[in-house]
C-alpha cells in the first residue's frame, strides 16, 4: 500500500494546491482576509503532502518494491543502498517529483520567512507559487505517474544507468534543481508586484536575498556537474557545452544579470521593469531548460512524437508560464515605471551594459542549443553546434563583462568621472597587464592555444582579482580612519561581493591555464610501459580483475614518477555493468595545487595491450576554487542583515496593504 498512499499524497497536494493558488487570489483582489490567510497554512500543509509522497517513492526503491514500474525502470536488487535511493530522481518522473519537492520546500520556506510582509502581498506570492505547483501536479498525476504499478512485478530490475552510480550524482541533481526552482521566488515576488502595481526599492530589498540563494545553489550544482563529466566520463574534460550543461549554463547567467540589476532597484530605484523582466525570463529559462531536458527534446527531437500528450502538455505548460507571464508584464510594466535618472558614465549605466552583455551571451548559448532541435523538427536538416561556435560567440561577448565587472564597483552613483575612475584603477590595471605578459613566460612549455588567447584569459583573471583588490582598499581608506575597524563594518553583501568577483578570476585563470598548458597522449600501451607527459613518467604496471557490488572491472596500476621520483600511483578501471551489459571507463585522477594527473583505460587492443588516455592537467583546482568562492560569495551575501530588516520595515505596514508605498520603500533604504 506504500506507492497507494504516495498517489494519494499527490492527489491532496494538487487539492491543496488549487486552494492556495485561488484563495489568496481572490482575498487579494476583493479585500478577503479569511482567504488570504489559507496561503501560509496550504503552503505547509502542501509541504508535507509532497515529502510524504516522496518519502513513499523512496521507500519502495529503498526496498526494492519492483511492483511500481518506474522502480522497475531504474533500480536493481543488487544496486548498492545509496544509488538505490538516489535513483528516485534518476529518471522523469522521479526527477519531475523532486522538482515538486524542492518547489514545496522554497514555498515552505517563504511561507516562513514573509510573515513581516504585507498579508495581501505574501498572499499573492504564495499563490503564484502554488500555481506552478498545480501544472507539476497535474503532469504528474495524469502524464507522468511515478507510483504506478507494474503487473506481474519484475523479478530484479534493469538497473540505473551506469553513469549516473556515481557519489555525486547523490547531490548534484537536489542541488542543481534548488537553483532551479530557487528563481521561482523572485518570479512570483515579480508577478505579485505588477499585479498590485508597485514596485520600488523595498521589493528589491525583499527579493534579492532568496534570488542570491538560488543563484548560489544552481553556481554548486553547475561546479558538481562539471566535476562529475570530468572524473567519471573518462574524457579528461569538464566543460563540453553539452545541450543539457547550456540548460542549467543559461538561467544562471540570466541570474547573474538580474542579482545586479536588483542592486541598482535597491539602492537607486532604478531599472525597475527590466528587474522584473530579468526575474520573469529567469525562471522561465529555468522551467525551459528542466523540462527540454527532462522530456528528451534535447537528445531526441522526435520525443514528443512518441509520447504526444507528454509533449503537448510540457508546450502547454511553457506557454501559460512565459506567455501568461509577458503578457502580465506588457499590460501592468508601464504603472511600474522606470525609476531615477543617471548619467551615461556612473555605477548604474556600467551595471546597466553589463546586464545587457549577460543577456546577449545567455541569449547565444540558448541560440546554439536550440537551433539544431528547430531545424530537425521542421524537416529542414541535421546539424552539429558545438564548441567552437560557443567558443567564439562567448569568449568575445564575456571579455567586456569582465571588464565592466572590475570598473562597475569603483565608479560613483548617478555620476561618474572618467580621470577619477582611471586614477582608482589605474595600479589594478598595470598589474594584470604585466601578469599577462609575464606569467606565460615562467610557464614550462608550449601553450596549446594560441598565445593571444592565453594572454588574454590570464589579463581577464588577474584584472577581476586586482581590481577586486582595488575596491576593497579604496573603500577601507577613502575618508581616512582606522582601516581594521572600518572592515568590520561592512555589510556581508560586500564580502559575497569581493569573494564572488576574485572567484571569477581565480576560475579563468584556471580555465585559460588547464586549456592552454595540457598535455594528453592517447596511445597504445604494452604492460610494463612508460610514456611521459608533462615531466612526468607513467608506468602501465599491471592489470587485475577486480569486482564491486554489480560490476566486474580490470584495474590497471600506473606508478608516476618525477626524475626518477615517486609521485602517486593510479589505479583506472574499465568496468562492465552486468545488469546492462555495458562498459565504463573509470579514471583515476591525483589532483594537486597546481596540476592533475589523469590516466584512464580505453579498449584492450591485444593479449597484453590497450588503450590508455594519460593527461597532465595543470591547474584544475584553480577551476573548482574559483566556482566554490562564487559559491561562497552568493551565500554570504544572502545573510546580509540588511534583508531581514527590510523585513523589519514592511511589518510596519498596515496589514491590508497589498503592496510597499514608496514611502515607505523610501525609509527602508
Amino acid at each position: 500500500m506504500i506507492p497507494e498512499i504516495g498517489l494519494f499524497s499527490l492527489i491532496l497536494a494538487l487539492l491543496t494546491a488549487l486552494a492556495q493558488t485561488i484563495l489568496p487570489l481572490v482575498g487579494a483582489a476583493t479585500g478577503w482576509q479569511a482567504g488570504l490567510r489559507v496561503a501560509r497554512p496550504a503552503a505547509v500543509g502542501q509541504f508535507c503532502l509532497t515529502v510524504l509522497a516522496f518519502g513513499c517513492l523512496a521507500w519502495s526503491f529503498v526496498h526494492n518494491d519492483f511492483s511500481v514500474l518506474y522502480v522497475a525502470g531504474n533500480s536493481h536488487a543488487d544496486l548498492p543502498a545509496a544509488y538505490r535511493f538516489a535513483a528516485v530522481w534518476g529518471g522523469h518522473e522521479g526527477s519531475l517529483l523532486l522538482w515538486l519537492l524542492l518547489l514545496t520546500a522554497w514555498t515552505l520556506a517563504v511561507a516562513v520567512f514573509s510573515r513581516r510582509l504585507p498579508l495581501a502581498f505574501a498572499g499573492r506570492v504564495l499563490a503564484v507559487m502554488g500555481g506552478i505547483s498545480v501544472g507539476l501536479l497535474l503532469f504528474l498525476l495524469f502524464l507522468s505517474n511515478p507510483f504506478e504499478r507494474l503487473m506481474p512485478p519484475a523479478m530484479a530490475g534493469r538497473d540505473l544507468n551506469p553513469l549516473l552510480q556515481d557519489p555525486g550524482m547523490i547531490v548534484h541533481p537536489p542541488m542543481l534543481y534548488m537553483g532551479y526552482v530557487g528563481f521561482s521566488v523572485a518570479f512570483a515576488f515579480a508577478i505579485a508586484a505588477l499585479l498590485s502595481g508597485e514596485l520600488d526599492a523595498l521589493w528589491a530589498r525583499w527579493v534579492r536575498p532568496w534570488t542570491l540563494a538560488a543563484w548560489t545553489f544552481l553556481t554548486v550544482g553547475i561546479l558538481l556537474g562539471s566535476a562529475w563529466a570530468y572524473y567519471v566520463l573518462g574524457w579528461g574534460g569538464w566543460w563540453f557545452w553539452d545541450p543539457v550543461e547550456n540548460a542549467s549554463f543559461i538561467p544562471w547567467l540570466a541570474g547573474t544579470a538580474l542579482i545586479h540589476s536588483l542592486i541598482v532597484t535597491e539602492r537607486r530605484g532604478a531599472f525597475r521593469s527590466w528587474t522584473v523582466l530579468l526575474a520573469i525570463c529567469t525562471f522561465s529559462l529555468s522551467i525551459l531548460g528542466t523540462f527540454l531536458v527532462r522530456s528528451g527534446v534535447l537528445t531526441s527531437v522526435h520525443a514528443f512524437a512518441v509520447d504526444p500528450g507528454r509533449g503537448l502538455y510540457i508546450l502547454a505548460f511553457m506557454t501559460v508560464i512565459v506567455g501568461g507571464s509577458l503578457a502580465l508584464y506588457a499590460w501592468r510594466a508601464p504603472t511600474v515605471g522606470l525609476g531615477g535618472g543617471f548619467s551615461l558614465l556612473s555605477r548604474e549605466s556600467l551595471l546597466l551594459s553589463n546586464n545587457v552583455v549577460l543577456t546577449v551571451a545567455a541569449g547565444s548559448v540558448l541560440l546554439g542549443t536550440l537551433y539544431p532541435v528547430v531545424l530537425d523538427v521542421l524537416d529542414w536538416g541535421k546539424i552539429s553546434i558545438g564548441p567552437p561556435y560557443f567558443e567564439a560567440v562567448f569568449v568575445p561577448l564575456m571579455t567586456p563583462a569582465i571588464f565592466l565587472m572590475g570598473v562597475g564597483p569603483m565608479a560613483r552613483w548617478k555620476q561618474a568621472d572618467m580621470p577619477d575612475l582611471g586614477r582608482r584603477l589605474r595600479v589594478a590595471f598595470a598589474v594584470s597587464v604585466a601578469t599577462a605578459v609575464l606569467l606565460p613566460l615562467a610557464m614550462p612549455g608550449a601553450p596549446r592555444l594560441g598565445s593571444p588567447m592565453i594572454v588574454l584569459g590570464l589579463w581577464l583573471a588577474a584584472w577581476s582579482v586586482a581590481s577586486t583588490a582595488a575596491h576593497a582598499a579604496q573603500r577601507l581608506t577613502d575618508g581616512g580612519g582606522q582601516w581594521l575597524r572600518r572592515l568590520g563594518r561592512q555589510p556581508r553583501a560586500w564580502y559575497g561581493m569581493l569573494l564572488a568577483h576574485a572567484g571569477i578570476g581565480i576560475f579563468i585563470a584556471g580555465v585559460t591555464l588547464a586549456n592552454g598548458y595540457e598535455v594528453k597522449h592517447e596511445l597504445r600501451m604494452e604492460l610494463g610501459a612508460t610514456q611521459e607527459a608533462g615531466g612526468y613518467q607513467f608506468t602501465f604496471a599491471s592489470l587485475a580483475p577486480a569486482a564491486g557490488p554489480n560490476y566486474t572491472a580490470q584495474r590497471a596500476v600506473f606508478p608516476v614518477t618525477r626524475d626518477g621520483k615517486p609521485v602517486v600511483t593510479l589505479y583506472p578501471e574499465k568496468r562492465l555493468y552486468t545488469v546492462q551489459d555495458m562498459a565504463l571507463s573509470q579514471a583515476d585522477i591525483d589532483s594537486g595545487f597546481t596540476r592533475d594527473l589523469f590516466v584512464a583505460l580505453g579498449e584492450p587492443v591485444g593479449d597484453t595491450a590497450w588503450t590508455v588516455r594519460i593527461q597532465v592537467k595543470p591547474f584544475m583546482t584553480w577551476i573548482w576554487t574559483g566556482c566554490l568562492l562564487m559559491a561562497l560569495g552568493g551565500l554570504l551575501a544572502a545573510g546580509d542583515k540588511r534583508y531581514r530588516r527590510a523585513q523589519d520595515a514592511a511589518a510596519r505596514l498596515p496589514k491590508a496593504d497589498a503592496a510597499p508605498s514608496a514611502h515607505a520603500a523610501r525609509g527602508g533604504a
